[in-house]
Order: structure tokens, then C-alpha cells, then sequence
């Protein structure tokens, strides 16, 4: 699909993800035992034919750029076009040490790169979405319908805060826009949208020109009599992560194999950068049960219902049910876990106890002993 570049936005910082994102962008909190969250959106792109990607930063981005590298993972490495990271060097802004308010401003700080795009259309994309989209299809069908603009929406899930919602009329026709309501209208887009490359460059400039920084506002509900926007439905898996809560939720859902069968599909595999771990190892009288365990581990006590990334250590007693435990965490003897995050690095000392609840995990910070 030569006709189609990719741009994803990693500048937004979410306050619901408390520790999860202290250190590092949403896009790269680590998700599903070996994954980041850009990993499935860049693997979608991939998958879709694009090799030509900018990525918009903003803020504590240096995780992220440590991952991605220069693309090769999703054969992005290219001598022309490839991956490009686009930080915030390009903004022009007298104030811009602060992030950007919205897409559109976003784009006017990199405009020069995208005139130089050599793709006639474009996908939008934010990065935090766990998905497994089929992109070749989606710009098959906005290419089909003439549309100015087609949004991907959702009509599964519950309700994301600070969402984007759309009426569709019987053609799939986008009718309304709301922006950030306080319940679920409609339709839940996902923040994908494709248009031409033309049609963005013109946008950016009128915004900028106007001192319109809103995609969702000042584009999609702004222009609604004016452009022709178009709904792409979307009926299969979609997370949203804005949240600790949605974080966990979500991870944990990973664990019922039928989601597991649906967004790791074989036809679209989703790629992640190599850990180069040695297999896990599980000693003789260790437990484990309905668990993701990446490479790298020793299971020597208890675990259940839990996620575990590569390098995590369980010693033997301890006692572990319904947590997610990132790179490297060292739980000792006798220590029992229930409903809690680990970012990279913890040592949980011999004997402690905590005890989260399903509806407010804990969260341990990146390189905490407790």
C-alpha cells in the first residue's frame, strides 16, 4: 500500500496513568507480558504495507525512542522514508516547552515534514490504542465512498473519559460530533482517521492561521457541513488506555484466550522488539495457573491469574494472584501480591504482604524496594 504514510501521536501525557507513565509516555508502558503499547499501531501499520511513519513527540519521550529505535523490528529501517521521530525541535511555538494542546498544532510544529510526504493519503493515529486493525481495508473502503475524512469507531466497550463519540446515520455517514461527554453517544471513535494528504496540509495551515489547535473540535465538529466524513466500523477487539484502572482491566482480559485469538492473529502478528531472554525456568513444586509468563523468569513459588514480564524472579512461598509484574521485579520469600502493578526493577522484601483490590490495583514505582 504505497498510497498510504502513517502518523502516530505520542505527545499526550495521561494523569489517570499515575505511576504507570511517571517516567516514560504512554506509548511505552509495557503491555501483555513482552509488548509496548506503540508496538500494535506500528505492527498495524506494518501489516497494512506502510513502511513510511512519522511519530509526534512530546515530554519525558526518551523510553520510547529506546524501543522504536529506527523502526527495523517493523521493517521501518529505511535509506528513504522508514521511520522518522519528530520531536518537538520543529515547533515554533514562543511556549513550547509546554505540550501541545490538540493534533492540529501538532502538526503545524512538523508541517515541513509533512509537505514532504510522498503518499497521497494519510492515516492519524494516537498510540495508545491496543488493537489489530486491518488498515488495507480501511483505506479500501474510505478510497471506495469519496469521504473527506473516515474515522474508525467502535460500538464495543464501556465508556473512555475524554473520548471522542460520533452519531452515524443509515450510510454510515458521521451525523454528530461530541467531544469529551460525560456518557457514551453513539459510536466511541478510536482516533484513526485517514484523508488526503492534501486536504491535511490544508487544514493544518487554516488552523494555524485561525490559532485552532483541536482535531476533534475544530476539525471534525467544526467542519461538519463542510466535509464529507465518513465512519469505518470497527466490531473487534479496542482498548483505550487512559487510566491504572483501564490499564489493568484491560491486561487482565488478556488471560481469556478467545482475546488473546483475536488481537495476536496470526494473519496481522503483532511485533515487538527482541528481549534476547533465555527460556523461563520453573522449579520442581512451583504453581502456576491461567498466567502469561514471558522468558527470562524463575517461578519457584505461586502464581495465578498474574502477568509476568521477562526477568521476574519468584522466589520460593511467595504467593502471587491477579498482578501484572514488569521487567526484572524480585518478589522474595514468603511475600504475597494480590491486585498490584510492578514497574521495572522492584524487589518486593521476604514476608510482605499487599493486598490491592480489583477496582484499585497498586502501583509500585520503577526501581522501588518495599
Amino acid at each position: 500500500m504505497n498510497g498510504l504514510h502513517g502518523i502516530i501521536f505520542s505527545y499526550e501525557q495521561e494523569p489517570g496513568l499515575r505511576e504507570l507513565a511517571e517516567r516514560r509516555m504512554p506509548a511505552s508502558i509495557p503491555f501483555g507480558g513482552r509488548y509496548r503499547v506503540v508496538d500494535f499501531m506500528l505492527s498495524n501499520l506494518h501489516a497494512a504495507g506502510i513502511t513510511d511513519v512519522g511519530v509526534v513527540l512530546h515530554g519525558n519521550y526518551q523510553s520510547l525512542l529506546d524501543h522504536i529505535g529506527n523502526g527495523k523490528t517493523w521493517d521501518m529501517a529505511r535509506k528513504y522514508g522508514g521511520l522518522r521521530i519528530l520531536p518537538p525541535f520543529a515547533d515554533t511555538r514562543a511556549y513550547r516547552s509546554g505540550e501541545f494542546r490538540g493534533k492540529m498544532e501538532a502538526l503545524a510544529g512538523v508541517r515541513s515534514y509533512l509537505q514532504g510526504i510522498r503518499q497521497d493519503y494519510v492515516v492519524l493515529s494516537d498510540s495508545d490504542l491496543i488493537i489489530n486493525l486491518p488498515l488495507a481495508d480501511v483505506f479500501a473502503a474510505h478510497l471506495e465512498s469519496g469521504a473527506d475524512i473516515t474515522a474508525v469507531c467502535t460500538a464495543n466497550g464501556g465508556f473512555v473519559d475524554n473520548a471522542t463519540y460520533l452519531t452515524l446515520e443509515s450510510d454510515g455517514a458521521i451525523g454528530q460530533i461530541w467531544c469529551a461527554p460525560t456518557a457514551p453517544r453513539g459510536h466511541r471513535s478510536l482516533e484513526i482517521y485517514i484523508l488526503s494528504k492534501q486536504l491535511l496540509l490544508t487544514l493544518v495551515d487554516e488552523c494555524s492561521a485561525q490559532d485552532k489547535y483541536s482535531f476533534r473540535r475544530d476539525v471534525l465538529a467544526g467542519m461538519t457541513g463542510r466535509l464529507k466524513l465518513q465512519s469505518y466500523v470497527w466490531d473487534g477487539y479496542a482498548a483505550q488506555l487512559r487510566s491504572v484502572q483501564e490499564y489493568y482491566d484491560r491486561s487482565m482480559e488478556l488471560l481469556q484466550g478467545s482475546i488473546r485469538a483475536e488481537l495476536f492473529a496470526a494473519a496481522r502478528p503483532i511485533l515487538a522488539k527482541e528481549d534476547d531472554e533465555a527460556s523461563s525456568y520453573f522449579a520442581p513444586g512451583s504453581r502456576v495457573k491461567n498466567s502469561l509468563v514471558a522468558d527470562g523468569c524463575t517461578i519457584e513459588g505461586s502464581v495465578e491469574n498474574c502477568i509476568l514480564f521477562p526477568g521476574v524472579t519468584v522466589e520460593k512461598g511467595a504467593e502471587l494472584r491477579d498482578s501484572i509484574l514488569f521487567k526484572g521485579t524480585c518478589v522474595r520469600d514468603g511475600v504475597t501480591l494480590r491486585y498490584v502493578i510492578t514497574d521495572k526493577y522492584v524487589e518486593v522484601l521476604p514476608g510482605r504482604t499487599l493486598m490491592g483490590h480489583e477496582s484499585y490495583p497498586i502501583v509500585i514505582s520503577k526501581g522501588s524496594i518495599v
